[in-house]
C-alpha cells in the first residue's frame, strides 16, 4: 500500500512559480510510475508529467519548458516545478502512482492504483 500526500499548492499571479511536492509513504516498489495529473473545473483529468516504471520522464507537450518533474528517492518525494504560470494552469493537481506502468500509458488516469488528495493551484491574471 502506498499513501501519497501532496503539498505546495497556492495562489500566484501569472508569471509566478510554484513547486509541488508529493511524499510517498509505505512500500514503494522500484518500478513505480509516479505522475502528476491536473484537473480544472469542467475538464477531464490530464497528465502533466511523469517518471514511468523505467524511470523515463514524460511531459505533456503543451507544458514542456515551463514545468519540470524531479524526485528525491532518499526522501520518497516527487516534485513538480512550475514556472511562468498562466491562468489556464489553474487546477487541482494530483499525484498518482502505479507499479510497473511504462511508456505512453503514463498519461492515462484510468487504472492508477494510488492517488493523493490533490493540491489546488490558482493563477490570477
Amino acid at each position: 500500500q502506498v499513501q501519497l500526500v501532496e503539498s505546495g499548492g497556492g495562489s500566484v499571479q501569472a508569471g509566478g512559480s510554484l513547486r509541488l511536492s508529493c511524499a510517498a509513504f509505505g512500500y514503494t516498489p522500484r518500478n513505480l510510475c509516479m505522475t502528476w495529473f491536473r484537473q480544472a473545473p469542467g475538464k477531464e483529468r490530464e497528465g502533466v508529467a511523469a517518471f514511468d516504471g523505467d524511470d523515463s520522464t514524460y511531459y505533456a507537450d503543451s507544458l514542456k519548458g515551463r514545468f519540470t518533474i524531479s524526485k528525491d528517492n532518499a526522501k520518497n518525494t516527487l516534485y513538480l516545478q512550475m514556472n511562468d504560470l498562466k491562468p489556464e494552469d489553474t487546477a487541482m493537481y494530483y499525484c498518482a502512482a502505479d507499479p510497473g506502468r511504462r511508456g505512453r500509458r503514463w498519461s492515462v488516469p484510468l487504472g492508477y492504483r494510488y492517488w493523493g488528495q490533490g493540491t489546488q493551484v490558482t493563477v490570477s491574471s
